[in-house]
């Protein structure tokens, strides 16, 4: 025999007009920053995009679109651009931001042939949510990505589909292109074909685009040479009760939800409180988030002075890294999809500043890959460093990189060119602070499972 309960579940997190200290709103005010900081960046940013009213480039040099559409470069990402921290010059980008509680989105995927791309798909956590690319071989067609809640019918002509578990999310394609004249015409064809838009515009016959001589949108300020403020302290405990309702939890959060919306609640009801949270994200921002966007504090340590994150786009509750990664390289690709090792320091430890540097790949060990690798000079403030060859990072892309007798490669990092030429030589500051990405695009399993370490960073003179 059974008996029926009356057994309530409780809902989690403290009851209603539960007492709070001020230390105790500091503290938990303080994780819930750190916790919250990418998709309160996530949040910003949609808002921001929702104002764009046509393909266009913000500032002449950010490709941005109308939600749930696409806009992509046709060249390298400009060096003035500050929407993004650490871009690369090996790929064509494309930017989009999904709001997929509107609709779903259809993304065209041209025949690349043998030419890496990745079309890299976000959550509002920044975690990614489906498999687009070359290293998961899929081909061209037309792909639908639909968000939590969608149960509607799919439409002939979709060769298949991707959920993403929140409705806010990012679209940003990846295309390599060789640093030649021949390359950028090959590509230009390509590039028209990389396509998004709402599912009620898909008619079965692909669309495209020319992506040269697209309109220029007013850019927002920015501070020095730093990216856009996506997170505002004095703002952010406005803007994560609306976090807490797009973003569903995961499995095990709901206890913390519970939490951080009864601290939500009575900060709405004491605005002396709301004031002691401003303060809390103020120095939240400048003592424990702040020191994150440095690559000596984020992901794991990789041998020769070089960090390395394990679990990129695939953070789950792995707070800590998420929100390093957020504020650092926001956008970084899944580990099978792109690794990126990270220096501030030479291999004794010593801060990158200045001077003359060399990094020597021996013969056959050049980043494992089969897409492609490079080597990427930024500043302070993670973008590149104006020099007076346009060059800012070297890799495959250039043809011409000289190897020594026994072939090994060896790139030389400075103020000026080495005396043996500037095929090998990527331009830094002369007299400040700067860092370094290697990246490996589809790499080897030496690469993901750790087993193949980058070269230390030699100071010369």
């Amino acid at each position: 025999m059974t008996t029926a309960s009356n057994t309530k579940v409780a809902v989690p997190g403290p009851v209603a007009g539960t007492r709070w200290t001020e230390a105790m709103v500091r503290q938990i005010g303080s994780f819930a920053y750190m916790w919250a900081w990418p998709m309160v960046n996530l949040h910003n940013r949609r808002v921001a995009f929702a104002q764009v009213p046509e393909h266009g480039l913000v500032g002449g040099v950010m490709p941005a679109a109308p939600l749930n559409n696409v806009t992509m470069l046709s060249d390298y990402a400009p060096p003035e651009q500050r929407f993004i921290a650490t871009p690369n010059q090996d790929v064509v980008y494309g930017f989009g931001i999904l709001s997929l509680d509107r609709e779903p989105v259809v993304v065209q995927v041209p025949d690349f042939g043998d030419r890496f791309w990745v079309y890299q798909l976000g959550d509002q956590r920044t975690d990614g949510f489906g498999d687009l690319g070359s290293m998961y071989g899929f081909g061209p067609g037309c792909y639908l990505l639909v968000g939590p809640g969608w149960d509607g019918d799919t439409p002939e002509g979709i060769t298949g589909m991707f959920r993403s578990p929140t409705d806010l999310g990012v679209l940003i394609p990846r295309i390599f292109m060789d640093d030649t004249a021949e390359d950028r015409a090959a590509i230009g064809p390509l590039v028209a074909q990389v396509m998004a838009y709402p599912l009620s515009q898909f008619t079965g016959e692909p669309r495209t685009m020319d992506w040269t001589g697209l309109p220029t949108f007013p850019a927002p300020q920015t501070s020095g040479g730093a990216e856009v403020r996506w997170v505002d302290p004095d703002t952010f405990f406005d803007v994560l009760p609306q976090v807490l309702a797009e973003v569903p939890p995961l499995a095990g959060e709901e206890a913390l939800y519970g939490l951080l919306g009864a601290l939500v609640e009575h900060a709405a009801d004491n605005p002396g409180v709301r004031s002691v949270l401003t303060q809390v994200a103020q120095d939240a921002e400048a003592t424990l988030v702040g020191p994150l966007f440095e690559y000596r504090n984020e992901g794991v340590d990789a041998g020769n002075g070089w960090g390395v994150l394990r679990n990129a786009a695939r953070f789950g509750t792995d707070y800590v890294t998420r929100v390093a990664a957020a504020k650092a390289n926001i956008f970084a690709n899944r580990p099978e999809e792109a690794t990126y090792y990270f220096t501030d320091v030479d291999g004794n430890g010593d801060r990158l500043h200045g001077g003359t540097y060399t990094l020597t790949f021996a013969a056959g060990q050049l980043p494992p890959v089969h897409g492609f690798w490079s080597l990427t000079v930024y500043d302070r403030y993670h973008f590149f460093v104006p020099n007076e060859i346009d060059r800012y990072s070297l890799g495959t892309k250039n043809r011409d990189l000289h190897r020594d007798d026994a072939g090994a490669l060896t790139i030389h990092v400075g103020p000026r060119p080495p005396d043996d030429g500037a095929a090998n030589w990527l331009p830094c500051p002369d007299a400040a602070e700067f860092s370094l990405i290697l990246r490996a695009y589809w790499p080897t399993d030496a690469v993901t499972d750790g087993d193949w370490t980058p070269p230390a960073v030699t100071r010369t003179h």
